[in-house]
């Protein structure tokens, strides 16, 4: 896409810090400067999101966010990982390239990357008649 933020990255039209890229992905330094080790995963196809996404683009991306993750605690002195993601506008997807993001962690580090919910307005009970895979 020429307007994607991330295909040019992948392209090299945009700069940035790689991490790690092979044939299916890359991951680079997300320019937030929000959190400490906060990195991007992305497919280089270009898929908006994990609702368009093929399973092997998936399985290429999800792989490649496992090994990026084993990387920081096993090499860099982290003990965990967020993986966060938001699929679609309706969720706060801002870049329309499928992507992950990889917040490293250390305990007690102070970060609360859980979002702070508001509560439900249906049942439980409703909602799993609403999901369920029948």
């Amino acid at each position: 896409m020429d307007d994607c933020v991330f295909c040019k990255i992948i392209d090299g039209k945009i700069p940035s810090m790689k991490l790690y890229e092979d044939e299916y992905t890359i991951v680079f330094m997300d320019i937030a400067g929000d959190v400490n080790g906060h990195m991007v995963a992305v497919p280089k196809k270009h898929v908006k999101n994990i609702l368009d996404c093929d399973n092997d683009t998936l399985e290429h991306l999800i792989k490649t966010v496992k090994l990026v993750s084993n990387h920081c605690v096993d090499k860099c002195g982290f003990h965990g990982v967020n993986l966060l993601n938001a699929s679609d506008e309706s969720a706060g997807q801002s870049v329309g390239h499928f992507h992950i993001h990889i917040i490293p962690r250390q305990k007690d580090d102070g970060i609360d990357a859980w979002p702070d919910f508001k509560g439900s307005t249906v049942s439980i009970q409703d909602m799993y008649k609403i999901l369920e895979m029948k």
